[in-house]
């Protein structure tokens, strides 16, 4: 059975999510990041980055959120999280997946960073408004892709909308406005769904 290793708000609902969207059976091992417990030797041996999520599938270990949705997507195509590889929806899959890693994200974690994960020597303030400013040009790429339609890729719910409206919904967090009604929409939808409720209680 899949293991994944995570913790409440952070990546790690992004995985739990795909993995209730496929109905697949795992075992949730919960990992106290605000305590130390991803710097214990023993989370260590299997991320050593000491974050989350990881996912544990026999002798395979993936950390990184975006290649665990996609893993996830492949290894059970009956989901229809991922689309098939070499298909034109697949290049459009991998470029979403990889813009809201590179550009809507980043800007958020930058703002996270600077005003409460870094110890605070470290933390610069000033970078912040630069931060905002850069999720706001993000947002509208996303907007504009987007269009009228409901989903990213063509006329279906992949991981590429998880991994969005997982960042889209830290923003929300933090009351960063998205600047466009579409995408307001977007989240709203995405957000409610079942299989998000499920993994938001699963990680409560």
């Amino acid at each position: 059975m899949l293991k994944v290793y995570g913790c409440p708000n952070s990546r790690s609902n992004r995985v739990i999510w795909a993995l209730e969207e496929a109905g697949v059976a795992y075992d949730y091992h919960k990992i106290g990041l605000f305590t130390g417990e991803g710097w214990k030797p023993d989370y260590l041996a299997i991320n050593p980055g000491g974050k989350v999520p990881t996912l544990v599938d026999g002798d395979l270990i993936l950390t990184e959120s975006a290649a665990i949705c996609t893993y996830i997507g492949d290894h059970f195509p009956g989901s229809g999280l991922t689309p098939p590889v070499d298909s034109p929806e697949r290049a459009q899959y991998n470029q979403w997946c990889f813009f809201v890693l590179s550009e809507l994200e980043q800007p958020l974690w930058t703002i996270a960073k600077h005003r409460f994960a870094l110890p605070e020597k470290h933390r610069v303030p000033a970078i912040i408004a630069t931060a905002i400013w850069e999720f706001g040009v993000a947002a509208k790429v996303l907007a504009t892709g987007l269009g009228e339609r409901e989903y990213l890729v063509g006329n279906r719910f992949t991981a590429a909308d998880i991994l969005a409206a997982h960042t889209l919904a830290w923003a929300r967090a933090i009351k960063l406005p998205f600047g466009h009604a579409s995408l307001d929409a977007y989240a709203g939808r995405l957000l409610t769904r079942p299989a998000q409720a499920r993994a938001q209680e699963k990680e409560s």
